[in-house]
């Protein structure tokens, strides 16, 4: 009966313990636990980096509405040069024009399995006016590789499929998805659920790093 009672006493102090540790708030004003899940979610976030690849064959499973606006929601959560934003994102789900795309380039051949297209472009009309406006690239770079992790976070596979800057691969998607001129395609993600499982790269290379110390 003692052991009981002194392992309920023992179990009783650690919860009290857990508890003030939760509550007790640092310099920032941030609790213990909410530290612990920052750096959960950081870590997860690094994973997700590093864990992605190129999907190029997918089932015929749609993709749900809820995951299209998460992966869109990611993409413009993007930096962006003076906050401009010029970027454009046209969502494809039509059979016929994923068929046209696949048939239209050889790099996005495999449209036409996918259930799913994004196609990120600049809008030229948001662009910085003058030298800085062929930054609407690195805003919508930006936007892809963050569409690319949603979507490889939401257990989907995808890959990032060049137009961009070839103008005859621009006019004719864009000719396909029925944009101003104003509008330039940047890169068409086909995105799904996999149907293969490419190894991940290693494509760490001290290399290709300078330090300045």
């Amino acid at each position: 009966m003692k052991k009981k009672t002194l392992f309920a006493m023992a179990a009783f102090a650690l919860a009290v313990l857990f508890l003030n540790s939760c509550g007790n708030c640092n310099e920032n004003g941030k609790t213990e636990c909410e530290k612990a899940q920052q750096c959960e979610k950081s870590m997860s976030a690094l994973d997700c980096i590093m864990t992605r690849k190129s999907v190029r064959s997918y089932t015929d499973q749609p993709v749900e509405d809820e995951k299209i606006e998460k992966i869109l929601r990611a993409g413009m959560a993007a930096p962006s040069a003076v906050n401009k934003q010029p970027w454009k994102f046209v969502v494809i789900k039509n059979r016929e024009v994923l068929n046209k795309l696949a048939e239209a380039n050889r790099g996005t051949r495999m449209a036409a399995q996918a259930p799913l297209a994004i196609a990120v472009c600049g809008d030229t009309t948001k662009a910085i006016e003058g030298e800085g406006r062929e930054f609407w690239v690195q805003d919508a770079s930006a936007a892809t590789e963050n569409i690319l992790l949603a979507a490889h976070s939401l257990g989907l596979g995808a890959v990032w499929t060049g137009i961009y800057p070839i103008k005859e691969r621009t006019a004719e998607i864009g000719k396909i998805l029925e944009l101003p001129d104003y509008q330039i395609v940047l890169c068409v993600i086909p995105i799904g659920f996999p149907a293969e499982n490419p190894e991940v790269k290693d494509k760490w290379n001290t290399d290709n790093i300078k330090y300045i110390n």
